[in-house]
């Protein structure tokens, strides 16, 4: 397969860009919340794996490893959960799948309840024996809630990302939720904190779900309840189809396949309800 460049020269990559992901000229950058932008997430969370097997026109596998979010509790069925919606949005951007082009394969990984030891346990047999291209990690929510302490999350955090890279694989980690049932637990901000210190270290992109959340409320685009369901924790179908339509932009400006546009920081707020 031809680099992206070559196989469209007569094209700027942002019109492109544009094109794949069903957006005008005028639509509004996606936004992602507390400063963060597209610019800066190219820049410090490169896809060297995924992005190969792009340019080589190879099928790429995805695994989303996590527990009930990945899973998808709260959802209506399977296929309204976040990775399936993520293979759905990916293989659209991408016209892949279709006219001998490849596919893209997105795994659900996740267990309900899994925290930072449970994952660690299924880590060889659920994500590095099917040798992915790229894993996308869903962790720190349940940690604070079962009573793992801080320095071992970071730590099994540590060591799954070392054992990622290990078989040649893109990792990229996924946050907190932004609700009411994390945020009335004492201390669960320090798992957020461990988290985004360690991928700053380790140069791994993070999914901003929290802020992304935040964000979306603060903008009017939906409201705490249209985003998580009753029990105050898990997303709804509404919620999990934003959230992998935010992750699929993501993948995207990562491989230099989307614009990478600022966004204006998200305001103050107060905690999470519902």
């Amino acid at each position: 397969m031809l680099t992206f460049q070559r196989r469209f020269p007569l094209l700027g990559l942002a019109a492109i860009a544009m094109a794949w992901l069903g957006m005008s000229a005028k639509a509004e950058p996606l936004s992602l919340g507390s400063g963060v932008t597209n610019a800066a997430l190219a820049a410090t969370g490169a896809l060297p794996r995924l992005k190969a097997r792009l340019d080589a026109g190879g099928e790429i596998r995805i695994i989303a490893f996590g527990s009930s979010s990945t899973e998808g509790a709260g959802a209506s069925s399977p296929a309204s959960t976040y990775p399936a919606l993520l293979q759905r949005d990916l293989s659209e951007s991408l016209r892949l799948g279709v006219a001998g082009r490849p596919a893209v394969n997105v795994i659900n990984r996740g267990k309900g309840g899994d925290d930072a030891e449970a994952m660690a346990r299924r880590l060889q047999r659920d994500v590095l024996a099917d040798r992915p291209d790229l894993v996308i990690w869903q962790t720190g929510s349940n940690d604070p809630m079962t009573g793992v302490p801080v320095e071992r999350f970071s730590q099994l955090t540590r060591d799954g990302i070392a054992a990622i890279r290990s078989t040649g694989s893109d990792v990229v980690l996924m946050d907190q939720q932004w609700c009411r049932r994390l945020s009335g637990i004492d201390g669960a901000e320090r798992y957020a904190a461990a988290l985004h210190a360690l991928a700053a270290e380790l140069g791994v992109p993070v999914i901003r779900r929290h802020a992304l959340m935040k964000t979306w409320v603060d903008k009017g685009i939906m409201t705490p309840s249209q985003m998580i369901g009753p029990d105050g924790l898990h997303m709804t179908d509404a919620g999990y189809d934003r959230l992998a339509k935010a992750a699929s932009n993501q993948i995207l400006v990562q491989v230099g396949l989307a614009p990478a546009m600022s966004v204006a920081p998200s305001r103050a707020d107060p905690s999470a309800h519902n």
